[in-house]
């Protein structure tokens, strides 16, 4: 039997429903992937896998996906009306029925345009809970929850990267929760998802910025779910 520690683990988050996995964990990854994108996403392309793609509109995984698109958090109540403030905002979208594989039956593939132009990709799973799993960002196989701060590197794939940012994260008194590393191939390019325990000042995410190998770098806020303070 699975270990109850909290009550948040028997009645679940505060969300709009019908379901935590359909529905917050839909706007959570939406919302996650929708701050890759990294400016105004003006085009949204739902690739659905699984569940997702079967019942997607009962369950209202169709006005979650785009509310977190939009920044809405699972328990923003306009997450009910979200198809009509992305004609506001001018925001297309487009559900894709998908089969992305072997992965979990709640996974979703974003491609999303900004106004810039920029096209992202982001991969991830609602793994029930309104708990999330971002497996890909942009062709690196990633693994974060965005539970907590989060770091994203995109990094030459040389000796000494990981260590400096290791070591100005610890000169600046920041922990790290996780820390995964992937690469394109040896000696080409590579990518960090550091999750954090507390925030980064500007001025450490300015130190890492200016590494010589450092390519990009991204800093995520933590999306979270509704809880009940008891």
């Amino acid at each position: 039997m699975k270990k109850v520690n909290s009550l948040f683990d028997i009645i679940g988050p505060i969300m709009i429903g019908p379901s935590s996995s359909h529905t917050a964990g839909a706007a959570k990854l939406a919302r996650i992937a929708g701050a890759f994108a990294g400016g105004e996403v003006v085009s949204a392309e739902f690739h659905l896998h699984g569940s997702f793609r079967e019942t997607f509109r009962g369950h209202g995984t169709d006005r979650a996906l785009v509310a977190g698109i939009l920044g809405l958090d699972p328990h923003d109540t306009r997450l009910r009306t979200s198809f009509a403030l992305a004609e506001e905002k001018g925001l297309s979208y487009e559900f894709i029925p998908a089969d992305l594989g072997m992965v979990h039956p709640n996974t979703v593939r974003f491609v999303l345009k900004t106004r810039t132009g920029q096209t992202t990709e982001v991969t991830g799973s609602s793994v029930g809970g309104g708990e999330v799993v971002i497996t890909e960002v942009n062709g690196f196989e990633v693994r974060f929850s965005g539970n907590y701060n989060t770091l994203i590197t995109r990094h030459k794939d040389v000796e000494g990267v990981v260590a400096a940012v290791a070591g100005i994260l610890a000169e600046n008194h920041i922990n790290i929760a996780t820390l995964n590393l992937s690469r394109t191939h040896k000696g080409q390019e590579a990518s960090m998802i550091i999750e954090t325990d507390s925030f980064l000042a500007e001025e450490a995410l300015t130190q890492i910025r200016k590494l010589p190998a450092m390519i990009s770098l991204m800093n995520i806020q933590p999306v979270k779910v509704g809880e009940i303070d008891v």
